[in-house]
């Protein structure tokens, strides 16, 4: 029984027996804007005139007609890919009711940009996945056309 009681108290000391806790996180600027740019595209929640809008500044032109700032949101995003299967990549964005779930290069790069807004990468049998919630990014189009790096902000958690 005293093994089993170490085993136990490694894995508690490790982390092995702890839930994961959400973690808040933000981000901002450039890459604030392709977290927001990546996500807009899939929001039911936008109008087609803030689509347009995100899409544009998305492709490098901050010269667009429209001024009122942006609210990119979702309540989650997880991502997986596969080291077994290598053409498994997939993405589920929950906006309240709906989830969108996109594939191939789509996902691929909501994956990255999730990574390079920060957001930890988790394992699991031959997966890895990322997932966040809560996100909200704010896009203000008038700072942007100021370039100097403002009008883009997002928070979200990470974790469970």
């Amino acid at each position: 029984m005293r093994s089993g009681r170490l085993i136990l108290a490694l894995a508690l000391a490790f982390g092995g027996g702890a839930s994961a806790h959400a973690a808040s996180g933000s981000t901002s600027g450039s890459t604030a804007l392709a977290l927001a740019g990546v996500v807009a595209t899939k929001s039911p929640l936008l109008t087609s005139a803030e689509k347009k809008a995100m899409a544009m500044l998305f492709a490098a032109n901050s010269d667009i007609p429209y001024n009122k700032p942006i609210l990119v949101t979702a309540d989650r995003i997880v991502c997986r890919t596969s080291n077994v299967d290598i053409t498994v990549r997939s993405c589920e964005l929950t906006f309240g009711k709906k989830v969108k779930t996109v594939n191939g290069s789509t996902a691929n790069e909501v994956f990255a940009t999730e990574a390079l807004a920060g957001v930890p990468p988790d394992g699991a049998a031959g997966s890895t996945f990322e997932s966040l919630s809560k996100l909200s990014c704010t896009i203000d189009p008038n700072a942007i056309r100021q370039k100097d790096g403002s009008g883009a902000n997002c928070t979200f958690e990470t974790g469970n």
